[in-house]
Parts: C-alpha cells; sequence; structure tokens
C-alpha cells in the first residue's frame, strides 16, 4: 500500500505529460481511464486499513486468513484493471509515435522521436516500473495464497511434498527433489490475440530500434570517412 501511495504521487506529472503529446480523443481517453483506475486506490486503502485494525493483531489462524483472502480479492480487480489501462496508453503512444514517422517520411524529414514524445516515453516505462514494485508484493502474497490457501503446509505440485519413508525407499533412498515433487506446467494467462498484439508490439519496437541503428550508423560511417580524408 506504501508503495501504490507513492506511485499514486507520479500519476498527475505523467497525465500531464500524456495530455501535452496526446491531444486527441483517443489519447485524452487513455488518460482518463488511467486516472479513473487510480481513484480506486481510496477504496483499498479503506479495506487495508479495516483489515489492519480488525485482524492485524489476531492470534486465530483460519479467521485471520480468510481475511487476508478477502484483502486480496479486493486488490485483483484494481491491478488487473491497471494493466488493461497501461496496454491501451503504451498503444496510444506507440500508434501517435508512428503517426510522427509516417508524417515525417513524407515530408522527407528524419524519422526520429521527437523530444517530448521520447520524455512520454521514458515517463511510462518509470510507470511501468514503479507499478511492478508495487505489485511485487501482492504477487507474493497470490502464489502464497493460491498454493496454500488454508495457511497450512500441503503437497503443491512442482514445489513440495512431504515424502513417507517409504517413498524415499522406494525412489532408493534419493533425496532430489524432482522425484517426489512433479512437474507442473504454468500458462501466462494470455489469449491468442494479447499474445500476439504483444508480439506486433514487440516486432514494431524491434523496427523503430533498427531504424534508428542504422541513422547512427550511417553517421558513424560518414564520421569516419571524414577522419579519414575519404570525404
Amino acid at each position: 500500500m506504501e508503495r501504490l501511495i507513492e506511485n499514486n504521487e507520479k500519476i498527475e506529472p505523467v497525465c500531464a505529460q500524456l495530455l501535452d503529446v496526446l491531444d486527441d480523443a483517443g489519447g485524452k481517453q487513455a488518460v482518463e481511464e488511467l486516472l479513473q483506475h487510480w481513484r480506486e486506490l481510496e477504496k483499498l486503502q479503506t479495506h487495508y486499513a479495516q483489515y489492519r485494525t480488525e485482524h492485524a493483531i489476531a492470534t486465530e489462524i483460519d479467521k485471520k486468513n480468510q481475511a487476508q483472502h478477502q484483502l486480496r480479492h479486493a486488490f485483483d480487480p484494481f491491478f488487473s484493471a491497471l494493466h488493461e489501462g497501461l496496454k491501451r496508453l503504451d498503444k496510444t503512444v506507440r500508434q501517435h509515435e508512428k503517426q510522427q514517422t509516417g508524417q515525417a517520411q513524407q515530408e522527407g524529414k528524419r524519422t526520429s522521436t521527437d523530444r517530448r514524445t521520447k520524455a512520454l516515453k521514458s515517463a511510462l516505462e518509470e510507470l511501468h516500473q514503479d507499478v511492478k514494485n508495487a505489485e511485487l508484493y501482492f504477487q507474493h502474497i497470490h502464489w502464497l495464497q493460491e498454493r496454500f490457501p488454508n495457511a497450512a503446509f500441503e503437497d503443491v505440485t512442482g514445489l513440495c511434498k512431504l515424502a513417507t519413508p517409504e517413498e524415499v525407499k522406494e525412489q532408493d533412498y534419493s533425496l532430489n527433489p524432482g522425484r517426489y515433487v512433479g512437474v507442473v506446467i504454468e500458462e501466462d494467462g494470455k489469449s491468442e490475440e494479447e499474445f500476439i498484439e504483444e508480439l506486433l508490439a514487440m516486432n514494431e519496437e524491434l523496427s523503430s530500434l533498427n531504424s534508428v541503428a542504422r541513422e547512427l550508423e550511417a553517421v558513424i560511417a560518414h564520421n569516419t570517412r571524414q577522419v579519414a580524408g575519404e570525404e
């Protein structure tokens, strides 16, 4: 919660940057949606304060565990909506940058991104990292609650198993964990459409970086020839 509150203070300046560059209807809508998501933080603060008041010092394991599950469920939609909002913003920025590139090519200018857009992308990257850092604690809690929902040890495929002496004997007394815990294949939860969209976004970014690299390569080659007196 402390990390989220810190991030919340950065939202207004970033949104101001966004609106300064993305002044079309789509950009304004994406910014408004992001702000709307962050306003939900007040409700989470209320849930968190209520939990600390009623259960932080509780000693009854089952009751406290149930309260922690309820608190985690309150955070689920917040992070899901936040990720969707950031994803739409990223897409909007990419479209804006693509339009700039197309316009520059039509005018016969260099296709490098302007300073405002570069600053905006840097601010967005920082915001992504801040959210990731804040969500790290939430992900740890989510991970634990999924595997140990009753706040007690239990066998979890691919993670842990309480092996009996008989089972150890069957494995010729080998203590290799893989012989007991098994394996599990975890999905990333992305749909085919989301995977393709992310793949295209990365390919688009790679193309942009390659374009900049080619420009730099040409400049370096030109400068080298000048230093060598070939031009």
